[in-house]
């Protein structure tokens, strides 16, 4: 058998939310060439708005592996159908993000807490005069309280970037639904952006496009007040960044077994995303519709010494492009044939009992009493780049009471196949739009 690696107990939150700590405001340009850095916070950790103190690691655990299905349904609906017949169908259910991201808005800066996601592009926040809104905690952002908001007018090419964007009183008026019939309409508008960084110096953005919402209604949560796009479309924060930043953003995700609360993961722009040194493999982001995802090229993925080629679903003739990675999405998801393959190869090469997940979650599980499950080498091999996967970026250890299991991360889809972050976590991932290259490197994310 290939040489193996011990795989330690990862309880895994795998949920993470931006927290942009902004303590004074010296205002300085994202153009200066010198980049920033943020900090990440895992979603159900104390620190999270989110953290609710009665949930165990293993209840934080399968909760965030079924936002990870559900939003693996909502990615394949978008790649079936780009948009609705009445409104522009968000990639996302409102109320399954992965992150939160915590921003100012305007001038003077409005704090702004939104749903980060990497798989949808408009930013909007819920704004005055509101006339239907969702309870959020914090107070709505009042635009005319701004001296640097500006309504985006309707013949201007962010407007007519909407599909179906309508026109009222000269303004451009924008209108999202979601998976779960939430929704967002209101005004499209250019403003100052304020965003933290851990250097203690926030940075500010002008004239970012965002959508004002003045009815806004669903499952999005007192604790959120909107939408960051992040995404790889044109109207996306990081699209929008372009410039300033060079196309460039990297994040470093800790793994959740990590108890210090005051190690955070992060995220890079500019010069300070760059990934350089001795172990960085790189592989070309694909241009593929829609252009919100980011489409990789997987060739193989290799178990202990056995290789297996990529096998795609039978209505997918594309070999380029063939599977998206996404930070928001938990686990990673591969056509059944090829899982099959590999989940057939992982029991052979596992000296361990086989068990069934009760909750029928994972196809593959282990018994496990302790740390004693002994896992082969996964290499994932995308075009020009062999990513070498440790034991917790492709196992984690479950359980309830005295039953004790680890589980592969890895399942079946029908349709659509992504790279989550699990499988991310202690490699220093980076995206450089203009080259249109994504890089990894491995890295010791608690100390990056």
């Amino acid at each position: 058998m290939a040489a193996a690696l011990i795989l330690y107990s990862f309880l895994s939150t795998f949920a993470l939310i931006y927290s942009f700590h902004l303590s004074g405001f010296s205002f300085t340009e994202a153009s200066d060439g010198t980049g920033f850095t943020v900090d990440l916070i895992q979603r159900d950790s104390a620190l999270s708005p989110f953290y609710n103190p009665s949930h165990t690691d293993f209840d934080r655990l399968h909760n965030a592996f079924r936002r990870s299905v559900s939003r693996a349904n909502r990615f394949k609906a978008t790649l079936q159908s780009k948009s609705s017949s009445s409104n522009i169908q968000s990639q996302i259910m409102a109320s399954d993000g992965e992150y939160l991201v915590k921003i100012s808005i305007g001038t003077p800066p409005v704090e702004v807490l939104g749903i980060a996601d990497t798989g949808s592009d408009l930013t909007w926040t819920q704004c005055r005069p509101c006339e239907q809104c969702y309870k959020q905690n914090a107070s709505l952002f009042d635009p005319e309280q701004s001296s640097t908001y500006r309504n985006v007018p309707c013949k201007s090419r962010p407007c007519q970037t909407l599909e179906r964007a309508s026109c009222g009183d000269g303004t451009c008026k924008y209108s999202y639904s979601y998976g779960d019939n939430s929704f967002t309409n209101g005004d499209l508008a250019v403003e100052t952006l304020t965003i933290g960084s851990t250097s203690g110096s926030p940075v500010s953005i002008p004239k970012i496009v965002l959508g004002c919402g003045h009815n806004n209604d669903g499952t999005f949560g007192e604790a959120g007040s909107g939408i960051i796009g992040l995404g790889g479309g044109s109207l996306s924060l990081v699209s929008q960044l372009k410039k300033s930043v060079g196309g460039k953003f990297s994040y470093c995700l800790v793994p959740s077994n990590y108890t210090d609360t005051n190690t955070t993961s992060k995220m890079n722009f500019g010069s300070k995303a760059v990934v350089s040194g001795n172990g960085v493999v790189s592989t070309p982001l694909v241009a593929k519709e829609p252009d919100t995802f980011y489409f990789l090229s997987l060739e193989a993925i290799s178990v202990g010494n056995k290789r297996f080629a990529y096998k795609g679903f039978a209505a997918d003739h594309d070999e380029e492009g063939n599977i998206i990675i996404d930070s928001g999405t938990t686990l990673t998801f591969l056509p059944p044939e090829f899982h099959t393959d590999l989940v057939s190869a992982l029991e052979e090469a596992i000296d361990a009992e086989r068990v069934s997940d009760p909750r029928n979650e994972f196809s593959l599980c282990f018994k496990s009493e302790g740390n004693d499950i002994v896992v082969p080498i996964i290499i994932a091999h995308f075009a020009g780049a062999d990513v070498k996967l440790q034991p917790f970026n492709t196992f984690s250890r479950m359980g309830e009471k005295d039953y004790n299991m680890v589980c592969f991360t890895m399942v079946p889809s029908e349709s659509l196949a992504i790279f989550g972050n699990l499988a991310q976590m202690n490699f220093l991932v980076g995206y450089d739009l203009e080259g249109k290259e994504l890089s990894f490197f491995p890295t010791d994310c608690t100390k990056h």
